[in-house]
């Protein structure tokens, strides 16, 4: 696993303000969202990146994000998209300290303090996290706007996540963790093969999908360790529910990497979007079944609130007037998979029948125990947070209101003083 003292002094150091601007043909752009519009197609444009006062020409730059993008138009400003930048798309070795892609992400709340204190915690408790920085970032000349800039799990993001080779596969939002037959082409929208593009091989995925949905309950329980890094998973699910995040595997946007380990056959999952976390709701304009990113251009979105009255970490709150689950829904439901398998409910396969293994659901309350005593009771997540605001407060105050920040930071630090739980979200056990 990095250590994140290796990001001091690179693009990736998360104790300074940033600078992103980018530069594009405005008829390209309308070319590119003309397109998205028609068939969801996501095309790549040529544009010129200044980040840090370093230039970059011919950058490939497209949208990132998926029901997300949903009110995007040609009017739409620049600064408020989600985007993926790709310095090297165009430009063979093209780079900055070694990082060639960035993803802008639309704001889940002003600060963006949520997806930013989450991130940190999750590498904080040796998971697999992305890098995320504040940053300054305009589009076209327009005013500069805060925005929250993560790595994009790629090869050399795998590189530095684990130190054997494997390959990274993404979840789609219209798939789920279901077993579609040994086809690999009935998983063309479900996984994305994200490393090692090269040699395509989807045999990996297909056979544990297979073990996860089909085993007996008893071969589960007891080769699961063969299939999965359950130690890892355990601190996965309990880390998802210490900062609160409703939009995990088990969630509307079927938020995950599977990553792959060839040497010993195992698979991890892996964190991926947060910026739901801390009891961020759903944007407005969201579907009932959420929103893959939270990512929706130029809406104003419901900050982190503070803990519900009575609220334990584990809970699943009440997020009225956005991304509810459906009616009648109850914790640990599985989602209907009829139609094709799409995730069309909450739920996750592997998450309900981990936490109904007695031996599993044990690993789970352990560490969310440690998790919570290292990370919140020990104060170092009110380090985090203190660290993160300070930096808002001292070099953005011009791009984000202080009794703002104040409200963002303070709802936040109500989960670290919150009443502890040994009761996991959506499972339980009773085997």
């Amino acid at each position: 696993m990095r250590d994140d003292s290796s990001l001091d002094n690179t693009v990736f150091d998360a104790s300074e303000i940033h600078t992103f601007s980018i530069t594009y043909d405005e008829a390209e752009y309308a070319a590119m969202i003309e397109t998205y519009s028609n068939n969801a197609d996501k095309k790549w444009i040529s544009a010129t990146a200044v980040i840090d006062g370093t230039t970059f020409e011919n950058v490939g730059l497209r949208l990132k994000g998926n029901s997300s993008l949903r009110g995007v138009s040609a009017e739409t400003s620049g600064e408020d998209i989600p985007w993926l930048i790709r310095l090297d798309k165009y430009v063979d070795g093209q780079n900055l300290d070694g990082y060639t892609d960035f993803v802008v992400r639309s704001n889940s709340s002003e600060t963006s303090l949520n997806e930013a204190i989450s991130q940190t915690l999750f590498a904080e408790a040796g998971l697999a996290s992305q890098a995320a920085i504040a940053v300054r970032f305009s589009a076209n000349g327009s005013a500069e706007v805060l925005r929250l800039v993560v790595e994009n799990p790629n090869d050399e993001w795998d590189e530095s996540q684990f130190d054997s080779p494997g390959i990274l596969y993404k979840a789609e939002a219209d798939g789920d963790y279901s077993y579609r037959g040994d086809d690999p082409a009935s998983y063309e929208d479900v996984f994305d093969q994200e490393s090692d593009k090269d040699n395509e091989n989807y045999t990996p995925l297909i056979e544990f999908l297979q073990f996860i949905n089909e085993s007996e309950d008893e071969t589960f329980a007891a080769e699961l360790p063969e299939h999965l890094d359950v130690t890892a998973f355990a601190s996965y699910l309990a880390m998802q529910d210490l900062v609160d995040n409703f939009d995990d595997i088990s969630g509307p946007g079927n938020n995950s990497y599977l990553r792959w380990n060839s040497e010993t056959g195992v698979f991890t999952v892996v964190n991926w979007d947060l910026n739901l976390a801390f009891g961020a709701n759903a944007v407005p304009g969201a579907t009932e079944q959420g929103d893959r990113d939270g990512e929706i251009p130029g809406s104003e979105v419901s900050g982190p609130g503070n803990p519900p009255e009575g609220f334990e970490p584990g809970d699943t709150p009440d997020r009225s007037g956005g991304g509810n689950p459906p009616e009648g829904f109850e914790p640990g439901d599985t989602p209907d998979r009829s139609g094709g398998g799409k995730n069309i409910g909450l739920g996750n396969i592997l998450k309900e029948r981990f936490l109904e293994v007695a031996e599993f659901n044990e690993l789970y309350q352990q560490a969310a125990a440690d998790l919570r005593a290292e990370l919140y009771d020990s104060g170092r997540a009110q380090e985090v947070l203190d660290q993160w605001t300070a930096l808002l407060s001292d070099h953005a105050a011009d791009l984000v209101d202080a009794d703002t920040l104040a409200q963002e930071s303070q709802s936040i630090a109500a989960y670290f003083t919150a009443t502890n739980t040994t009761e996991p979200s959506g499972g339980e056990s009773d085997q």
